[in-house]
């Protein structure tokens, strides 16, 4: 049984996280629609899929399905032939897309976290970071995290300044942007 502290915890960002989602009713956009933008804003090129985005928010296919059909209707997304496997679908944010994250509310709660957490808002992240890490785990999830902390990446490992990476699973060069996206495919390292 966890502690009283750790539940404590749990409860608070559970009602963070409904505090969040109730603002979330601007732009013509529900919950699901934003977590989507946001998840296309910061997947590489690789996880830009409605497989990969389902297994993202824990989501079914068919949701996700809806969710892309109303953010392509409203001009936000839009749907492309892969160019590495033609069974499969890109997704790619558009402008407008782009510019309503610029309006995204979660930026309201990053700044509240900030200002409650000051100097420790570091050690703040990692203990959100292994609670997060536990949880994929306990739920057998994919962990989606930044291309430079997995297993696969290598730095430095090309003689080019635009992609001077490399993702040793998927044979592609990676750039510097690239490095910093989250993943589908991502693999801690083993520690």
């Amino acid at each position: 049984m966890p502690s009283h502290q750790a539940l404590e915890a749990a409860h608070l960002i559970d009602r963070l996280e409904r505090l969040a989602r109730a603002g979330e009713q601007v732009e013509g956009l529900n919950p699901a629609q934003w977590e989507a933008l946001r998840y296309l804003a910061r997947a590489n090129r690789f996880s830009r899929t409605p497989a990969a985005l389902a297994d993202y928010l824990a989501s079914t296919r068919g949701t996700v399905s809806q969710t892309l059909i109303a953010l392509e209707a409203k001009g936000f997304v839009t749907r492309e032939p892969s160019e590495r496997d033609r069974r499969s679908i890109d997704l790619q944010l558009t402008r407008q897309g782009r510019r309503t994250l610029d309006n995204d509310p979660l930026t309201a709660l990053a700044s509240h976290i900030e200002r409650a957490a000051g100097a420790r808002i570091e050690d703040l992240v990692e203990s959100l970071r292994g609670a997060l890490a536990n949880t994929i785990a306990h739920n057998k999830g994919k962990a989606f995290g930044a291309c430079y902390t997995c297993r696969h990446f290598r730095r430095n490992a090309r003689a080019s300044a635009k992609a001077p990476h490399h993702c040793g699973l998927l044979d592609e060069p990676l750039s510097d942007a690239d490095s910093r996206d989250i993943c589908v495919e991502q693999e801690s390292v083993p520690a």
